[in-house]
């Protein structure tokens, strides 16, 4: 587990484990005595749509209007929001940002063609009058068949590429995208302008010197990459702004945010008005069908500021970029009627369902929703052009006709799927309505080789428009739901650990559960699988199930276990033969079995053990350890043999690398081992049960003499000298 990925799970690892603590603190009230507690600890990011982890929309920025709403992977998920009061328009959401425009683009979104050679070249290699004889022609990309764009296969460990181009025209913004794994180092016309050393990273943005280009003349970038193990690739590009104008300049002032379980609240002034917007995502644990239901809601509140009545219209913008992996695809988007819920949605004509995989990486299958009920003066259209439905906007308060249905490329046009509201005069009283963002992603993983759909649709035979349809009907209810269990974790939160205990648990809660799809096998066993973020993308991880653990113990350990069902499968079904448990089923959202390239075996057996035992705890019986009895033995036997000293190995402590005599790693071991002794007695095994809590006890003596470094115990045994914070227990 990398550090890239542990910043996501860190406020969890403490989220229930203090909840018997004797901190009396008690709650603030909040301003409006309806409302449910917020904070106002300024997140790294603000949750605005949490679904799953392909439908993950964030504002980055101080303020919703200083910046795009964000996917967590970075790439634009294009959400723009305006009120127009007496005439005047201010944005209070997202920032008009266009796709890049290509100058030489990257193999993701044309291919292109250049020279490469897997044999160390001559000196000079990187400059412009270099001859590359004997160098192959290939098509872009270079890598292993493991990426989508790759067209060369490259399989060895080095590999050196050379493109030249020319180009007449450039503004003087101009822009490397990049990426690559592993070590790589990129020249421009013989100036090496990268040089990243040991990482592998997708699609990094660098805005170059442009003065390095040569107009009406020959260019040259020349690459090299080393490949340290596994998978390989490289790609490269250049892009400069798109020409298109911001039309909504002014922006709303922003007065407060704030961050409660399931919803982000946001207040403005916008000139003589006030505006709440509130962004839910009904992510319930308790309430499966909710949870699994891929649908958040959008509500707004205005209010006369000044006292005088104004003319109000209220407009929401997506665009399909939340349906696309690549601003290169072909989109259509198209409008419907759902029952009392009328829609426009977008997704790519190519649909190539559960065909991508990896990590930076955005669903491209299925369909994105904007969807309302409808209240009188609202309507919902399509333009197939962006800036001209906002023109529109910002002269008539309005939306042109509906283009009804519209095909385009990103990278060539932007279509606006709109909604408008139009107030009419608001005065003391507030005004208000909201809309839904939805995603029908069609199938949601694929499970050992059976594509599966997300739960919604496996356990009430539902399809999206009956979703929809629902969701409207009870808004009401679960908005009210929402509120309730807000105050509940900020309350059991508050009287653990106290108010900022109370603050950082309510910020990793969307983040936490968004980060897995809900589902289940063929067999009706529940599935809740996480992917890792910028650490191989990797399916079901154990080591990433392990620390978010407390937050499912303690509201739901059925969800748990559907973390816990796929790594227990792979073992019983023989697809895993190792006697220890894997690190993961796969790569998202392909769980066909273990991608990561490194095997954890205390690590993993340890997590294991200890979850089995948890649940065990939590819920009074050991009948789900009873189901997995056979490979939890093979596991606890493992580490009997192994954990007290263990051999050289990763462990989710990446910052130590691999490590032998890893006395976190034996913690790991002997904390296993007693809930293995501890599940043995309670399913009545009683000679099993004191062989394995006595082993536990003598290796924990044994511990404490062999990690004994006086006045601190040490990183390994074999190293005087070493400490390290013993967090992951």
């Amino acid at each position: 587990m990398s550090y890239q990925k542990k910043y996501v799970w860190a406020a969890l690892c403490c989220l229930t484990l203090g909840l018997t603590s004797c901190d009396k603190s008690k709650t603030t009230t909040p301003a409006d005595p309806g409302s449910a507690p917020f904070t106002t600890l300024r997140a790294p990011a603000y949750p605005l749509v949490t679904i799953d982890p392909y439908t993950s929309a964030w504002s980055m920025a101080d303020n919703l209007y200083d910046d795009a709403v964000r996917h967590w992977t970075g790439e634009i998920h294009a959400l723009t929001g305006a009120v127009r009061v007496d005439g005047a328009v201010y944005r209070f959401l997202g920032k008009e940002k266009y796709p890049l425009k290509a100058l030489v683009p990257m193999a993701k979104d044309q291919p292109w063609e250049g020279q490469y050679t897997t044999k160390a070249p001559a000196a000079g290699w990187e400059k412009p009058e270099y001859k590359p004889t004997g160098w192959k022609t290939g098509k872009a990309a270079f890598g292993t068949k493991d990426f989508n764009a790759t067209a060369a296969i490259w399989d060895t460990d080095d590999i050196w590429v050379r493109r030249t181009f020319t180009l007449s025209e450039f503004d003087s913004a101009v822009y490397l995208i990049y990426s690559h794994d592993d070590n790589f180092e990129l020249y421009l016309n013989g100036q090496e302008i990268v040089n990243t050393g040991a990482a592998a990273r997708m699609d990094i943005l660098q805005k170059i010197d442009a003065s390095l280009l040569r107009k009406d003349g020959p260019n040259t970038i020349a690459a090299h990459c080393k490949n340290t193990g596994g998978l390989a690739y490289v790609d490269f590009g250049l892009y400069t702004n798109s020409a298109q104008p911001e039309i909504f300049q002014q922006a709303a002032k922003q007065e407060n945010v704030s961050v409660s379980a399931t919803q982000t609240r946001y207040t403005f002034t916008c000139g003589g008005v006030g505006l709440e917007v509130t962004f839910r995502s009904p992510l319930l644990p308790t309430d499966l069908n909710l949870l699994s239901r891929p649908i958040s809601f959008v509500d707004y509140r205005v209010t006369s500021a000044d006292g005088k009545d104004h003319a109000v219209e209220v407009y929401f913008e997506m665009t399909p970029s939340w349906a696309v992996n690549s601003p290169s695809q072909e989109v259509v988007v198209n409008e419907g009627k759902a029952g009392s819920v009328a829609y426009v949605r977008a997704g790519t004509t190519e649909q190539p369902v559960l065909k991508r995989k990896g990590d930076n990486v955005r669903i491209d299958w299925g369909y994105v929703y904007l969807a309302s009920a409808l209240p009188a003066q609202a309507k919902l259209g399509i333009g197939t052009s962006a800036i001209a439905a906002k023109e529109q906007f910002s002269s008539q308060g309005d939306l042109a006709a509906s283009a009804g249905e519209t095909k385009a490329k990103l990278t060539e046009s932007t279509p606006a799927m709109s909604y408008v509201h139009n107030l009419g005069k608001v005065g003391s009283k507030a005004t208000s309505g909201y809309i839904m963002i939805a995603y029908d992603d069609v199938s949601s993983i694929q499970y050992f080789g059976d594509n599966r759909p997300a739960w919604w649709k496996q356990t009430k035979h539902a399809t999206i428009d009956d979703i929809l349809n629902e969701a409207q009907a009870d808004y009401q209810e679960v908005k009210e739901k929402c509120d309730a269990f807000d105050k509940q974790v900020y309350q059991e939160a508050l009287q653990a650990g106290g108010k900022k205990y109370a603050d950082i648990c309510i910020l990793a809660f969307r983040q936490s559960i968004a980060a897995h799809k809900l589902t289940q096998d063929s067999s009706g066993n529940i599935l809740f699988l996480s992917k890792e973020n910028f650490s191989n993308g990797s399916i079901g991880t154990v080591d990433v199930t392990y620390p978010s653990a407390p937050l499912f113990l303690k509201y739901n350990p059925d969800l748990l276990k559907g973390m816990m069902n796929p790594i227990f499968y792979y073992s019983e079904s023989g697809r895993w033969k190792k006697p220890f448990a894997a690190h993961d089923v796969g790569t998202y959202p392909l769980a066909n079995g273990q991608t990561y390239g490194e095997d954890m075996p205390v690590e993993e057996c340890g997590n294991m053990l200890v979850l089995a035992g948890a649940i065990a705890k939590r819920e009074g019986n050991a009948n789900y350890a009873k189901e997995h009895w056979k490979v939890l033995t093979t596991w606890a036997g493992y580490l009997r043999e192994n954990g007290l000293d263990p051999a050289n190995q990763l462990c989710t402590d990446d910052f130590a690398g691999h490590l032998a005599h890893n006395t976190n790693l034996s913690i790991k071991a002997i904390m296993g081992i007693a809930s293995y002794g501890m599940l043995a007695e309670m399913l009545n095994k009683q000679d099993t049960a004191k062989l394995y809590k006595d082993e536990a006890a003598r290796m924990a003596q044994e511990w404490v003499k062999m990690a004994n470094d006086g006045d601190h115990y040490r990183l390994t045994f074999d190293q005087p000298g070493t400490w390290s914070q013993k967090y992951n227990l």
